[in-house]
């Protein structure tokens, strides 16, 4: 196996390590019925989100240094797009939904009760619209990915 397959390989398992869990990151935290159970959600959704950072950030590297290796990848419409793509979504973590996330973080730890306030499902609500977009921006670099169609 030459060191440019081993590159693929990594760059593969680098997207299932990091885009997978990112894909149930809202669905996690939507089964929490209780503070109790959402701060839990919340909990599990943090360790996934580390699979996220360190599968994303091989899936950078991994794809840069192919294109390293082989520079004919940056005249192909749907490697740029994917690398376009792929910054613009990784640039919403800290512009669009780390604003996002705080106020959520902040209502979980100072909330009283067992009760979830109307405020959460008001501040989720907007957290996940955003997510959800990065969702789709990645379901889009994977299908540039896979059928390379310009």
């Amino acid at each position: 196996m030459t060191f440019y397959k081993i590159i693929v390989v990594l760059h593969i398992f680098s997207a299932i390590l990091g885009m997978g869990p990112g894909f149930i990151l809202t669905t996690v935290v939507k089964s929490g019925k209780t503070m109790t159970e959402l701060r839990h959600s919340y909990a599990i959704r943090h360790k996934l989100h580390i699979f996220v950072m360190v599968g994303g950030t091989l899936l950078l590297v991994t794809g840069l240094l192919m294109g390293l290796m082989n520079p004919a990848l940056f005249r192909m419409g749907w490697y740029v797009t994917s690398l376009v793509l792929f910054l613009v979504a990784l640039g919403s973590g800290p512009l669009l939904l780390s604003p996002r996330s705080k106020p959520v973080k902040e209502l979980l730890v100072s909330h009283k009760g067992e009760d979830i306030p109307d405020e959460y499902f008001r501040l989720s609500k907007a957290l996940f619209r955003y997510e959800h977009l990065a969702n789709a921006i990645f379901i889009i670099i994977i299908a540039l990915m896979i059928l390379k169609p310009f």
